[in-house]
């Protein structure tokens, strides 16, 4: 028997209280076979992913399938499954290896990426075991008057590195330790920006005013300190503008090749309106199928898997330290996309301005958070 497992789980905090939903269906989504949802107190959203995912294949052995198409809306998750991405989180490892034990048990298994528009049922059941993770966790955890939550300034003048400073109490969120701070600083201004053309492997120069931007932003981030190292794309519109704040900050730039932007293939140096007239069809897809790639180029899901694989460099060779990373809208904004673990819409409706700052955090314990998005007030 085949069936059709979907899966999702989420943590309000991340960590903070945490639930998983699946189901799963017969062949066709006619009948819904099996339905699972589970409160699990404090964990991650990644922890209550593979937690919803186990559940679902758990159900569909019990039912006695022997093949399975599995979707969920966890990038990660779909990725390590399937064998793409390397499982490095120590809570996720035994997690992986309970998951693959399960899905050894199947003669075919698949693993899809879905949008979490596309995984509503499963996300309902989620959220519903999420409301009861915060029913218990409201209860057990009333904080004291007496005991102030600390906080942290995003960059704090003067301030020493994050990686020679002691680990903090938790905050808010929970999350224990010195996180690695990414400070994501675009590009300055370059001929194509000027003209809002597509700009993605080309290797256009900043402009007299692109520099006096890069220039501008190496002053911000000295006279702040605190930074460990700068990381950029290889392209010389970034390389120039890292390499500003790199002797500003008394630092070497290191390259990394997965911090590129997106290749737009056909599309580069064209106008939106040029893309759209000359595929039309394909440039809607493209607007809103993140897995659909430019005549010749690159889709936004493979810019994401090359993208994680650098944020993941990043913080084995950083830890708990504060980094610059000079690169492009793209990229940024799928570090954006990882910190908030949110889905591809917010691809399409975040703005970042040329030479703007934007700041992610990133815990040990597979925490993360956004301090600051599009700052340019020093421009």
């Amino acid at each position: 028997m085949k069936v059709v497992i979907e899966a999702d789980g989420g943590s309000r905090g991340n960590p903070g209280p945490a639930g998983y939903g699946a189901v799963v269906h017969d062949e066709d989504r006619g009948t819904v076979l099996a339905e699972s949802k589970q409160a699990i107190g404090r964990a991650t959203n990644n922890v209550a992913e593979y937690r919803g995912l186990i559940a679902g294949l758990e159900d569909a052995v019990k039912l006695g399938s022997r093949e399975a198409d599995v979707f969920m809306d966890s990038k990660l998750v779909v990725e390590q499954m399937s064998g793409r991405w390397k499982v490095k989180h120590p809570d996720l490892i035994e997690l992986h290896a309970q998951a693959r034990k399960l899905a050894a048990r199947f003669d075919r298994i698949s693993y899809t990426w879905i949008p979490r528009e596309r995984n509503k049922h499963a996300d309902r059941l989620a959220n519903e075991a999420m409301d009861a993770a915060a029913e218990v966790s409201a209860e057990i955890s009333e904080p004291r008057v007496s005991e102030p939550v600390p906080t942290e300034p995003a960059i704090a003048p003067g301030a020493k590195s994050a990686a020679t400073q002691p680990s903090s109490p938790p905050g808010w969120t929970g999350a224990r330790g010195t996180p690695t701070r990414l400070l994501l600083l675009r590009h300055g201004q370059t001929a194509l920006s000027v003209q809002r053309r597509y700009s993605g492997r080309g290797n256009p120069e900043l402009t007299d005013l692109g520099r006096r931007q890069a220039q501008a932003a190496a002053r911000y981030l000295a006279e702040r300190g605190g930074i460990a190292a700068v990381i950029s794309s290889p392209l010389q519109r970034a390389y120039d503008t890292a390499s500003a704040a790199a002797k500003a900050l008394g630092l070497d730039v290191t390259v990394d090749d997965d911090l590129i932007e997106t290749d737009f293939g056909g599309w580069e140096g064209l106008t939106f309106a040029e893309a759209a007239e000359r595929d039309p069809e394909l440039h809607t897809r493209w607007l809103r199928d993140t897995s659909t790639e430019p005549p010749g180029g690159e889709s936004f899901d493979a810019a994401l898997e090359r993208v994680y694989q650098a944020r993941e460099r990043i913080l084995a060779t950083h830890p708990g330290a504060t980094v610059l990373v000079v690169s492009h809208v793209t990229p940024i904004k799928m570090l954006l996309r990882l910190a908030l673990d949110a889905g591809p819409e917010i691809l399409y409706r975040l703005h970042l301005d040329l030479a703007s700052l934007s700041i992610a955090e990133f815990y040990s314990d597979g925490a993360s958070s956004v301090r600051l998005v599009n700052q340019t007030g020093y421009l």
